[in-house]
């Protein structure tokens, strides 16, 4: 059964360069992963300190693949000093 979630990142006002140059790094690779569905992540224009990932994964495998992977290391050892606040929303897919 396919994974798929929604990420939200705040941004802390200092950071927002920075949480758009590491958010951005991880698109083009987490694409390319075996299993991705969908990888996308937005900035919200009129509150630009806003970020959203949208991902969906083949099952928990695919999800765990990205999740050992070299980019998301990068991501995940970076983020937090640039980050006011982040939480995830597990979502089902109708239809």
């Amino acid at each position: 059964m396919a994974i798929t979630k929604r990420v939200t990142f705040i941004a802390k006002p200092d950071g927002i360069a920075k949480m758009k140059e590491l958010l951005s790094a991880m698109v083009e690779p987490s694409k390319a992963e075996d299993g991705c569905i969908f990888y996308e992540i937005f900035q919200y224009e009129n509150k630009p300190q806003k970020f959203m990932a949208y991902e969906s994964w083949r099952d928990e495998e695919a999800l765990d693949g990205h999740r050992n992977s070299a980019h998301y290391a990068v991501y995940k050892s970076s983020y937090e000093p640039y980050c006011l606040d982040k939480y995830t929303d597990e979502l089902e897919v109708l239809g």
